[in-house]
């Protein structure tokens, strides 16, 4: 279908929930979405694009045609949405790990059930736990129910096994209750797994409630050995909530969300119970495009969430994700409770999603090369400055000076994230006469620098993708001119800095702020270029500083000629050196009346005192 085709289609839909797919020229789905109201979502994809993310015009460019599904409501539709990603795992929607990479815990339906561990749910009558985050965290699941509950946990099968042998070791170590033994009971046995059903659906608080009644009314009728067997129970149950393993998961209350994106994207998922961090869970995704903090949870969750059987009383997001009314719908009619998803502002949740952030962070940046990291920085940067490619080559410039006298500037040189020194250039401002001015100073170095490559200077081939410039608008501006004269187009930013000195912004020769504060992995870059930019200069100047004080003290001497002066400067460094020689030391490098010149003018009262003032003041 052409554009237009499409348009009027999406145009004749109604005003009603639903579901859309939509499909390239082979017929596979690429994205499907939900909307409260299919004509507007739908019909927004097919007007002007100039509004749309990089990765929506891509994904739209693809479409050949779309498909509908209407449904009744909005929390419908989430499910819906839900089921056809699973489904079809389209292109441009975020995805999680299909659910074969979440092992399921199975409750056999007979008369003495047993626990095992299946990858996918099935239709037979069985009662299904999970899904969890692993092979081992879901082992850890059942190992730590049937200690708890004293299960028995070895390959001995009921009521084949009953009184055939002895009870093994589990039994006389206290792990396990000798369900072998014929005076247990399949009742019994049936009543333990029944508990063991409740703790895995997070009915542990119940559960320990009705067990405490149940040991109060055995130590009323004086069955005080039964009354202690259910006290240990209880305390066994209570203890395994607070277990720092993926099965406190299990009894949790409350779900903290973090989210990170960067050169990976990572979501962390914190458990509490009772107030108390039990647990943790993690994953790595991949984004399609520039999908918003809210759009990437209004995926996240619904794939996390509906596939599950237990579910926590509290859900807290980072940021609205659109969907929290209709999740928090749709998982309390799955459950037996309400589940209330929001968003907190303030208080002791708002600083748990912080935590929680912090984690996701961590584990995106563990999993995260320095290449990937860098990679991630560059387009992110290109993004926010409009670049049409990642910058390759990045050069800075910085001016410094002390007075009238000494002005220098810098020229620095990076390689992607990286200081390319081999390439970095110093240059002794000429031109300026009088008072300093940086914008004069600014336009003589880049036009030198300019000059240098249109004569065909290896040393400054080839042009940079970008000139960063330390200074604010008025020095992009100057910048500018001079690139203008040469008929060069290379994009300008000037470096803003803020009260504490440290670069808070870009700023382009028009005056167009772009704030860099909020993406760390930019600040840092430029902030790191800037410093080493100032770095540079103020290392020249300091350099040109000393030699000028060293030629001051070594002008008047009779003898001593610029070859001389620069002789003494390579092999003493300094002024305070110079003077610190022997005679003998002075005659290794200069003839002996030259050498007898220079110790008697520095350290003659006179001259002596002359040199250490012109010293000083320079």
């Amino acid at each position: 279908m052409t554009r237009e085709e499409l348009r009027e289609k999406a145009n004749d839909l109604p005003l009603k929930p639903g579901v859309y797919l939509m499909m390239d020229k082979t017929g596979k789905v690429i994205y499907v979405g939900k909307a409260k109201k299919l004509k507007n979502r739908v019909s927004q994809y097919f007007q002007d694009s100039a509004s749309h993310t990089a990765k929506t015009r891509n994904m739209v460019s693809q479409v050949d045609r779309f498909d509908t599904i209407f449904v009744s409501s909005e929390f419908e539709a989430l499910v819906l949405e839900n089921s056809l990603i699973k489904r079809h795992s389209p292109k441009y929607n975020i995805l999680l790990k299909d659910d074969k990479g979440y092992p399921f815990i199975r409750l056999s339906n007979e008369p003495y059930p047993r626990f095992s561990m299946v990858n996918r749910l099935a239709d037979d009558g069985a009662r299904y736990f999970g899904p969890f985050g692993g092979r081992h965290e879901t082992r850890q699941a059942i190992d730590a129910v049937c200690a708890a509950l004293k299960l028995p946990t070895c390959s001995r099968r009921f009521p084949r096994d009953i009184g055939a042998n002895r009870p093994c070791l589990n039994y006389h170590m206290g792990k396990c209750d000798g369900f072998c033994r014929p005076e247990m009971t399949a009742e019994e046995y049936r009543a333990r797994m029944d508990q063991a059903a409740e703790l895995l659906n997070g009915k542990g608080k119940q559960l320990i409630r009705r067990i405490q009644e149940e040991m109060q009314s055995e130590a009323e009728a004086l069955h005080f050995e039964r009354a202690a067997q259910l006290r240990d129970r209880a305390a066994a149950i209570s203890a395994l909530s607070k277990r720092q393993t993926v099965i406190a998961g299990l009894c949790a209350d409350t779900d903290i969300w973090g989210i990170w994106k960067g050169a990976k994207c990572c979501y962390a998922v914190l458990h509490v119970e009772d107030g108390q961090l039990t647990g943790r869970e993690t994953e790595l995704f991949a984004v399609p495009g520039d999908e918003e903090e809210g759009e990437m949870l209004a995926a996240i969750t619904a794939q996390y969430y509906l596939p599950r059987a237990l579910l926590p009383h509290e859900i807290l997001l980072p940021a609205d994700s659109g969907d929290c009314e209709e999740l928090s719908r749709v998982l309390t009619e799955r459950v037996e409770h309400r589940v209330w998803v929001h968003v907190p502002q303030r208080g002791e949740k708002a600083e748990l999603l912080t935590m929680a952030r912090r984690n996701a962070m961590e584990e995106a940046e563990r999993a995260t090369s320095r290449e990937e990291r860098a990679d991630q920085t560059l387009r992110l940067l290109a993004k926010m400055t409009g670049l049409p490619e990642v910058p390759g080559r990045i050069e800075s410039f910085d001016i410094s000076n002390t007075g009238s006298s000494d002005i220098v500037a810098s020229m620095v040189v990076y390689a992607g994230t990286r200081p390319l020194k081999s390439a970095y250039r110093r240059f002794r401002i000429k031109e300026l006469e009088g008072h300093p001015d940086d914008y004069a100073s600014m336009r003589e170095v880049l036009r030198r620098r300019l000059q240098h490559w249109r004569d065909g200077d290896e040393k400054f081939t080839p042009l940079p993708d970008l000139f960063l410039i330390d200074g604010g608008v008025t020095h992009a501006r100057a910048v500018q001119e001079v690139t203008e004269s040469f008929g060069v187009d290379v994009p300008i930013f000037g470096m803003v800095k803020d009260d504490r000195h440290r670069t808070r912004a870009l700023v382009t020769p028009e005056g167009r702020e772009i704030g860099i504060a909020a993406n760390q992995g930019v600040f840092s870059l430029v902030g790191q270029i800037q410093e080493e930019t100032h770095r540079f200069a103020i290392t020249f100047n300091r350099e040109s500083h000393r030699k000028g004080a060293l030629r001051s003290a070594l002008d008047d001497i009779p003898g001593v000629g610029p070859k001389r002066r620069e002789a003494l400067r390579k092999r003493f460094g300094s002024l305070k050196a110079i003077r610190s020689a022997t005679l003998e030391e002075l005659c290794e490098i200069l003839p002996t009346s030259a050498a007898e010149s220079v110790h008697r003018h520095l350290n003659g009262t006179d001259l002596s005192k002359k040199g250490e003032i012109e010293l000083e003041d320079n």
